[in-house]
């Protein structure tokens, strides 16, 4: 890695007054978190694309959760990872900090942080599909019985499926805290899934300066003012003082 990228990043990140994050997938690959995508994201011989759907769990609600389960399981074992840990320091230092997630897993929150956005909810909230009760799960393994504590009806997942849109007020927080940074940091995402992709030219257009650090360089990589390239848990600690 130049010395001097990485010189660069430090400085705009040292005198930044509104710092902000937006995370993606290759974040917590790096604790061994599967992206489920390609070849390995196989599970019992099914696509995410086939069980993550309304309609897949209208169809088959045991097989969704056990999908999930497996994947709370998996999460549960793992371990927040240096880029984990250097984003609740830089929440702890810098009051108006916030991280916006593509991630389910909650490893930042386990790593310290607090102000998390999550764009495609939790692995660890559950909704109940009669009366909307969410609630906060953390057991593992995860029970696969369990009816709504409010009106006994059957709960999902509370996480965005495929074929589902955001939600209304997380995504209009997102744009505000992009609106009102000054620095962007783009972390292991592809920036290629809407409408999370969109915050980088979003920030750009209201003046932000964005460092991006990706093993690869994403699909907005041409509008960065600093592409750092290689591992998250590696780069990002280094930008820190």
């Amino acid at each position: 890695m130049n010395e001097k990228l990485i010189a660069e990043a430090r400085e705009m990140l040292r005198t930044s007054r509104r710092p902000l994050a937006l995370a993606g997938a290759g974040l917590s690959a790096e604790s061994g978190i599967p992206t489920f995508r390609g070849a390995g994201g196989l599970w019992r011989n099914y696509r995410p694309e086939a069980l993550a759907t309304p309609e897949a769990f209208a169809r088959d609600p045991q097989t969704v959760w056990e999908w999930y389960a497996w994947r709370r399981d998996l999460v549960a074992e793992a371990q927040p990872n240096p880029a984990h840990h250097a984003l609740a320091r830089l929440e702890h230092e810098r009051e108006a900090f916030w991280l916006i997630t593509q991630n389910v897993d909650g490893l930042s929150q386990r790593a310290g942080s607090q102000r998390v956005l999550e764009l495609h909810g939790s692995l660890w909230r559950t909704r109940c599909i009669v009366c909307g009760h969410e609630a906060e799960d953390l057991r593992t393994p995860t029970p696969l019985d369990t009816a709504c504590e409010t009106c006994g009806g059957r709960i999902r997942p509370g996480v965005v499926w495929f074929g589902e849109g955001l939600d209304s007020q997380v995504i209009a927080k997102a744009q505000r805290l992009v609106e009102e940074c000054d620095l962007l940091l783009v972390l292991g995402t592809s920036a290629r899934v809407y409408p999370a992709a969109g915050l980088i030219p979003l920030a750009v257009q209201n003046g932000a300066r964005v460092i991006e650090i990706n093993p690869d360089p994403s699909g907005m990589s041409s509008m960065v003012n600093g592409l750092l390239q290689g591992p998250v848990g590696e780069l990002l600690p280094r930008l820190l003082p």
